[in-house]
C-alpha cells in the first residue's frame, strides 16, 4: 500500500519532485484533460454541513471541492483527505465506481491538487464519515510541494511572505481570518445599529494630522505638489461634524511610517468615530459596549483569554485619571510637582529619559508608560491626560492642564484613544503653533498645522465626542494572537535580496 503523504524524503531532490509535476501537467495537456481549461464545479455543500448534519446527509450525493491533503493508493481503492473552506472531509475513490481509466489518473494526482468529487455520504467502517466517490474530476494542478504534513509551515518569515500556503497547511490561521472578517463585519452592524454614518474620506493628503507620527510622503506629478499617507482619519471626518453629519465613522488603512514590533506593522485598519452632542464619558460607554457587543456576537462569551490570562469584558470597565494612575502603581503624586522644572528633577531622580524640550504633561506620560501599563492587564480607561500630549481634546474646564482624553488599555495594550473633541478654533490654533514650534525643534512625530480644518471648526462645530480604535490590536485579543502580522494577511516584509 502506497501512503502519499505532504513530507518529501530528506534526499529527494526537490527540483525533480518539481519537474515531475510540471510532466503530469504535460501528459494531462497531450491527452485532452488540461486541468486549467476546465472553469467550473458545482458545488453543493461544504465539509462542515456534512460532519456537523450526518443524519441528515447519509446517503444522499453531494459535490464537494477542495484541495488534496493527503492520499493512500490501495490497488483497486484508495482514500484521500480533502480540505475546502470549512475543514477536511474524507473521500473513499474506487477503481469500479468511477471507472477504470479515471481511476488511473487520480491514482497520478498530487498532494496539493484541488478536485471536484461527487458522491454518495456515509460512514467507513471505522466510523469516519466520508464520501463514496463516483465522480472525481481535477480542477487544478499544483506544481509546488506543499510543507511536510505533520509539522506545517512554522518558519513565520515563510508563513507572512507566502499567506497563501500558510491559510493552505494551517487551519487555526484560516480560522483567525475568518473571525477578523466577522468582528469588522459585527463591529459595523453596532454601529450602524446606533444610527451611524459609514464614509470614506482621502487616504492621499496635503496635511498628514490627527496623530503623533511620521508620515509616508510621495509626489503628486499631474497637481506638481508633494502629498502625504494619511495617519489618521480624524480631522476630515472632524470637517464632516462641522457639516451636519452628526454621528459618522470609517474603517480603513492608516499609515504611519515607523518600525515593525508585534503591536506595530507601517500599515493597520483603524476605526475612527465621532458623535456629535457628547463627550468623552459617552465614548466610554459606547466603547465597553461596543467590545463587549463583538465579543458576544463574535466569540459567544464575554469571558476570553488571551496569553493564558483571562479577560473578563462582561464587569464595567476600571476608570482611572492619569495622575491617579500614576498615585497608584509608582506612589507618585504629580498632583504635588507643580512645574516643569520640578517634574524633570523627579524625573533625573527615577532615571526616566527625557528630552529638554518635554513640558510637565511630558513627563507625566513618561512616568505613565514606565510605571502603569505594565499593570493594565483588565479592561481600565486611562482618563484626563496632560494638554501637552493632547493636541485635538478639549481641556478640562475645571483644570485646563488636563484634557477630557481617554485610553482603553487591555493586556497591557493600548486599544482606544478617545476625546471630548477640541472645537475652539482659536484654541486649536494655538495648539498646532505649539506642535508647529516641536516639529521645528526635530519632532518629526508632531502634529502639522492644518488651515482648512482650522477653517472648518470656524463655521463651528457642536461638542463633539471622538474615538479611534485600531481594529487589529482589538481582532489579537479576540483571536489570542500575540502578533499584529499574525492577524494581517500580508504584513509589511522587507524585500528579499
Amino acid at each position: 500500500m502506497a501512503d502519499e503523504r505532504l513530507q518529501t524524503q530528506p534526499e529527494q531532490d526537490i527540483n525533480e519532485l518539481l519537474k515531475v509535476r510540471r510532466t503530469k501537467l504535460a501528459e494531462l495537456q497531450n491527452n485532452g484533460k488540461d486541468p486549467f481549461q476546465i472553469m467550473k464545479f458545482d458545488v453543493t455543500n461544504h465539509a462542515k454541513d456534512i460532519l456537523n448534519d450526518f443524519e441528515n446527509f447519509e446517503g444522499k450525493i453531494v459535490a464537494l471541492a477542495g484541495r488534496i491533503m493527503s492520499k493512500r493508493v490501495m490497488g483497486k481503492a484508495s482514500f484521500c483527505n480533502i480540505r475546502d473552506l470549512s475543514g477536511d472531509i474524507q473521500a473513499y475513490v474506487k477503481r469500479d465506481e468511477i471507472g477504470e481509466e479515471p481511476y488511473a489518473d487520480f491514482k497520478k494526482f498530487d498532494i496539493g491538487d484541488i478536485v471536484g468529487i461527487n458522491g454518495e455520504v456515509f460512514k467507513t467502517h471505522t466510523g469516519e464519515i466520508s464520501i463514496k466517490a463516483v465522480k472525481v474530476v481535477l480542477l487544478s494542478k499544483s506544481l509546488q510541494i506543499l510543507p511536510e504534513k505533520f509539522h506545517g509551515l512554522k518558519d513565520t518569515d515563510t508563513r507572512y511572505r507566502q499567506r497563501y500556503v500558510d491559510l493552505i497547511v494551517n487551519p487555526e490561521v484560516r480560522d483567525t481570518f475568518i473571525k477578523r472578517s466577522l468582528i469588522i463585519r459585527e463591529i459595523r452592524n453596532y454601529l450602524d445599529s446606533k444610527d451611524f454614518l459609514e464614509v470614506e474620506t482621502p487616504v492621499l493628503v496635503s496635511t498628514p494630522g490627527g496623530a503623533a507620527a511620521r508620515p509616508f510622503n510621495t509626489h503628486h506629478n499631474a497637481l506638481d505638489q508633494d502629498i502625504h499617507l494619511r495617519i489618521s482619519l480624524e480631522l476630515y471626518l472632524k470637517r464632516l461634524i462641522v457639516g451636519g453629519l452628526e454621528r459618522v465613522y470609517e474603517i480603513g488603512r492608516v499609515f504611519r511610517n515607523e518600525g515593525l514590533s508585534v503591536r506595530h506593522n507601517p500599515e493597520f485598519t483603524l476605526l475612527e468615530l465621532y458623535q456629535a452632542y457628547t463627550d468623552y464619558y459617552g465614548m466610554m460607554d459606547l466603547v465597553e459596549d461596543l467590545f463587549r457587543n463583538v465579543a458576544m456576537k463574535v466569540l459567544g462569551t464575554t469571558q476570553i483569554t488571551y496569553d493564558g490570562v483571562e479577560i473578563d469584558l462582561s464587569k464595567p470597565f476600571e476608570r482611572l485619571t492619569m495622575v491617579d494612575a500614576i498615585k497608584k502603581y509608582a506612589n507618585i503624586d504629580f498632583d504635588q510637582i507643580p512645574d516643569e522644572t520640578a517634574a524633570k528633577a523627579l524625573a533625573k531622580e527615577h532615571h526616566i529619559a527625557y528630552e529638554e524640550r518635554h513640558k510637565r504633561g511630558d513627563i507625566i506620560n513618561l512616568f505613565f508608560e514606565e510605571y502603569v501599563e505594565e499593570h493594565l492587564v483588565q479592561p481600565t480607561f486611562i482618563m484626563d491626560h496632560p494638554v501637552e500630549i493632547s493636541p485635538l481634546a478639549s481641556r478640562k474646564p475645571e483644570n485646563p492642564d488636563y484634557t477630557e482624553r481617554f485610553e482603553l488599555f487591555i493586556t497591557k495594550r493600548e486599544m482606544a484613544n478617545a476625546f471630548s473633541e477640541l472645537n475652539d478654533p482659536i484654541d486649536q490654533r494655538g495648539r498646532f503653533e505649539a506642535q508647529e514650534a516641536l516639529r521645528a525643534a526635530g519632532d518629526e512625530e508632531a502634529n502639522e498645522l492644518d488651515e482648512d480644518f482650522l477653517t472648518a471648526l470656524e463655521y463651528g462645530m457642536p461638542p463633539t465626542g471622538g474615538i479611534g480604535i485600531g481594529i487589529d490590536r482589538f481582532i489579537m485579543l479576540l483571536t489570542d494572537s500575540m502578533a499584529i502580522r499574525d492577524v494581517l494577511l500580508f504584513p509589511t516584509m522587507k524585500t528579499k535580496e
